[in-house]
């Protein structure tokens, strides 16, 4: 993931996605590159044809805010992409603070400090998880175990959400609209790549998908990024059926990097009945064990 590939492929990428008639210009008859030409871009960002040329052939090293804002309003970029390009930039400023050593930390060597799964365990009345970037799981309430059991249930996901919706056959069951959670995985993961440029095992769960996953590949190459803060989503759990859930994403201001997200229900809704089944199986699942080993001892 060489970061001038990373933008070149990224702006153009985004200047293909722009029409003449979107960027309010004269379209023609006889255009031989899919949306904006380079000289299009150029004259929207207010620069000469030879620097933007310069900027899509990656380098953004030592480019002004300006620039960066110019270059954004004429790929008229949405939040994600504006800061998934100034996060590019900083990266081949090599002035990314998510390169520090304390944004390095590995899902290993990441553990919750006990308040954090307390207030995990706190939350009863739907499922609560911590991830980061690369989508691994790395704090959970009870609950969210029992709904993501599939994930668990296989080791070789290594608790990672991105190894399970691309390499197990459970998500397409688990994710009824299996193509959005997938776009959504990918963006995900494509923005963590341009805030955390080094990060070996980033790279290393793309190149594993990119390999075993055409799905995965064909989706990583359109270089899209979003963000995921709040929306809903419908699952079909094989305990309780079908859910739609709402959630909140909310980013952790005390470890830069982390996602807390919170599944709920809609109050009185067939899913909240749903949660509060699926919560009653989940202990049932963890008694059982116990009774198992005590019929035995």
């Amino acid at each position: 993931m060489d970061n001038r590939e990373e933008v070149r492929e990224f702006l153009t990428s985004r200047r293909a996605k722009i029409t003449p008639d979107q960027a309010g210009l004269p379209s023609g008859s006889r255009r031989r590159v899919p949306g904006l030409r380079r000289s299009e871009v150029a004259a929207l960002s207010d620069m000469s044809v030879e620097y933007y040329s310069k900027l899509e052939r990656g380098n953004l090293a030592g480019v002004s805010p300006a620039v960066l804002e110019a270059l954004a309003r004429a790929l008229q970029l949405d939040d994600a992409e504006r800061a998934h390009l100034v996060n590019l930039a900083h990266a081949a400023d090599g002035s990314d603070a998510l390169t520090r050593p304390r944004r390095r930390r590995t899902k290993e060597q990441w553990k919750p400090h006990r308040s954090l799964q307390w207030t995990l365990d706190a939350i009863t009345a739907g499922p609560a998880f911590v991830r980061n970037g690369r989508m691994d799981i790395l704090a959970a309430n009870q609950l969210f175990r029992a709904f993501y059991t599939d994930v668990y249930a296989t080791p070789g996901n290594q608790q990672n959400l991105a190894r399970f919706t691309f390499l197990d056959s459970a998500a397409r069951r688990f994710y009824p609209g299996w193509d959005t959670f997938a776009d959504v995985t990918v963006a995900i993961v494509r923005a963590e790549a341009g805030r955390n440029p080094h990060d070996k095992e980033l790279h290393d769960l793309v190149g594993e998908l990119c390999t075993r996953s055409d799905e995965f590949r064909t989706r990583w190459g359109a270089h899209n990024v979003r963000h995921h803060g709040t929306g809903t989503k419908h699952f079909h759990h094989h305990a309780v059926g079908d859910l739609s859930l709402a959630f909140e994403g909310l980013d952790m201001a005390a470890a830069p990097g982390l996602t807390l997200t919170i599944y709920t229900a809609e109050p009185g809704s067939a899913s909240e009945e749903r949660l509060r089944l699926l919560a009653t199986w989940a202990a049932t699942q963890e008694t059982a064990p116990d009774t198992k080993r005590s019929a035995t001892s």
